[in-house]
């Protein structure tokens, strides 16, 4: 069943109209394939011998409402080149262990086989059409206030067996740190990086970090259910995880350039059985069927229940995806897909192509504007993603 929030929009009839569209749509009838498909191209990703770090304390704590503020200048930074060494710096990456060890992994940068030299770019070779900054209804220079729901709220509780169970609702997981991540693989989960780190230490609740899984209520029915539990809600199933690793980018940088890296991968003691979305190179918001992005999360203002959301892409740079989906604390880490044109197979597929980060304000021509933004996964963020899930770069030359 998929609900929109009661009394909270005039419009839910409408809302839930558009979504039972929206999610019964064959792939197939998405639409035509984009005029001018580019496959990206993925640079490979050359670790080195993991270097050995003092145990982390866990003295962080979890900041589930993340917001920071951007600048033009750290709005454009996007189409900057970077020198080697910085991007090298950025992709490196921290492991971390379920015995509180860590260790400290530097990468260099290949491309077909020859080492990058001189200055090298982070970003796709043809980067996503620029757009003129809508301001945020009620923004201003005399107003700002922190905004998750824009207008009516569109978010929508997904109920019963048939739809929560089911993909692409299934990839949706719980973190025990208070966040949502997204199944990539039978074994991997992708969240934000600030669900487990604030940029200086690991939070409190990563010391014992775990995955949740929902389980229809029989499955967990060993015992009646207590009389306050609603047995029509699915359960949680909880798996420990082995290891978490964060890339480089994020740690001890400000937020303003954090917010770029602000991804996790943390795999699973146990594989899983679920189904698991596939991750791909985000492309231009012009290539995705319908310009629009799609996640779905754990809400803290719905407690219980997973909350499905999809919206247009209002602006994009290289490395974040600016847009007005509501969400509310709890979101963070949710895994961000768009319909995308799989050259391969000849049809839509549903694609992981960012995490959603939390609020920014930009500040732009003299002007407040505030957006919801999800990191977006260039090439060489894919090409690291895809390493920490596969071990080696032969299964990371393509989506």
């Amino acid at each position: 069943m998929v609900t929109s929030q009661p009394n909270n929009c005039p419009l839910a009839g409408l809302f839930t109209s558009l979504l039972t569209l929206q999610l019964c749509l064959p792939l197939s009838q998405a639409g035509p394939p984009p005029p001018h498909p580019h496959p990206a191209h993925v640079p490979a990703l050359v670790p080195h011998s993991p270097t050995p770090l003092a145990r982390s304390r866990f003295s962080a704590n979890t900041q589930l409402d993340f917001s920071t503020h951007c600048n033009a200048s750290c709005f454009h930074r996007a189409g900057q080149e970077a020198q080697q060494e910085e991007l090298s710096q950025k992709l490196a990456f921290e492991t971390l262990y379920s015995d509180g060890s860590r260790t400290f992994t530097a990468v260099d940068v290949e491309d077909d086989g020859v080492e990058v030299r001189g200055n090298v770019r982070l970003f796709p070779r043809t980067p996503p059409k620029r757009r003129r900054l809508k301001r945020a209804v009620g923004s201003g220079r005399s107003r700002r206030v922190r905004r998750q729901i824009y207008g009516a709220d569109g978010r929508f509780n997904i109920r019963g067996e048939n739809f929560l169970l089911d993909y692409p609702f299934s990839t949706a997981v719980r973190i025990s740190t208070g966040c949502t991540g997204v199944l990539v693989s039978q074994r991997h989960v992708l969240t934000a990086a600030h669900c487990v780190h604030d940029g200086r230490d690991y939070v409190k609740g990563a010391r014992k970090l775990r995955v949740g899984f929902l389980t229809p209520p029989y499955i967990n029915a060993t015992r009646p259910a207590p009389k306050n539990l609603d047995p029509k809600k699915p359960l949680v199933r909880w798996v420990r995880v082995k290891r978490t690793r964060v890339p480089k980018g994020w740690i001890q940088g400000p937020q303003e350039v954090s917010m770029d890296f602000d991804y996790a991968l943390l795999e699973l003691r146990w594989p899983h059985r679920q189904p698991f979305m596939r991750l791909a190179v985000a492309p231009s918001s012009d290539d995705l069927a319908g310009k629009r992005i799609h996640f779905s999360g754990f809400d803290s203002d719905r407690p219980g229940e997973l909350v499905y959301r999809f919206c247009p892409v209002e602006d994009e740079s290289n490395d974040l995806i600016y847009q007005h989906c509501d969400a509310r604390p709890g979101a963070s880490g949710s895994g961000v897909y768009g319909r995308v044109w799989d050259s391969t197979l000849e049809r839509w597929e549903r694609k992981v192509i960012g995490i959603f980060s939390g609020h920014q304000w930009l500040e732009i021509d003299g002007e407040n504007r505030d957006y919801n933004v999800a990191v977006r996964f260039t090439p060489l963020k894919f090409a690291q993603i895809c390493y920490w899930v596969h071990g080696n770069q032969l299964d990371c030359s393509h989506d």
